[in-house]
């Protein structure tokens, strides 16, 4: 006889995130803000400026991302000459400010022109490697930390088998032996 109703333990739901809860309600109030920012600059200097503005900040978005990627495709290219690995530029966040300024807003636009000056870049750079670091450091066994290290089969009955992957290539009687891909 049991005293009381018998409690799976997948009752209680995982914790969400601080950025799962709360980014939905950042994207809302920053689409807010752009709108309200918006309405005043057209209030001030009229529909045409904004609109021009607009374009502007479409045109000069796509030319910054051209340019970087332009730079990023020249540097894998002199590695891959060199032998070694591509120089680390500020190209990605090169990209991310002419993706901000492509997209509709003052707001948008003002952090897009932010990333494009190299002190700012320095330092967003220095951030997130020093958070990735952190994390990396303190990252449970099985998570992203882990995944270079291990191989996981799933079998067709649902269970995990941790392993390793060798592979020898041996030609076969007739094949010619192939070099291996080095970059």
């Amino acid at each position: 006889m049991t005293t009381g109703a018998p409690t799976s333990p997948y009752t209680a739901r995982p914790r969400r995130s601080r950025l799962r809860r709360y980014l939905p309600l950042g994207v809302a109030a920053w689409l807010v803000l752009e709108i309200w920012l918006l309405t005043l600059v057209a209030g001030a200097a009229g529909g045409l400026a904004v609109f021009l503005l607009l374009v502007a900040g479409l045109v000069a978005g796509s030319a910054v991302i051209k340019r970087a990627g332009r730079r990023a495709f020249q540097s894998l290219n002199e590695a891959l000459r060199r032998g070694g690995s591509p120089e680390r530029g500020g190209n990605g966040l090169m990209m991310l400010g002419g993706l901000l300024l492509m997209i509709p807003g003052v707001l948008s636009d003002a952090a897009g022109l932010l990333l494009l000056l190299p002190p700012v870049q320095r330092a967003v750079r220095r951030y997130t490697e020093n958070a990735l670091d952190k994390r990396l450091r303190t990252a449970a066994p099985g998570s992203l930390r882990d995944a270079f290290q291990q191989v996981r089969i799933h079998r067709p009955d649902g269970k995990v088998v941790p392993g390793e992957v060798i592979r020898e290539d041996r030609p076969g009687p007739g094949e010619r032996q192939r070099p291996p891909l080095t970059w």
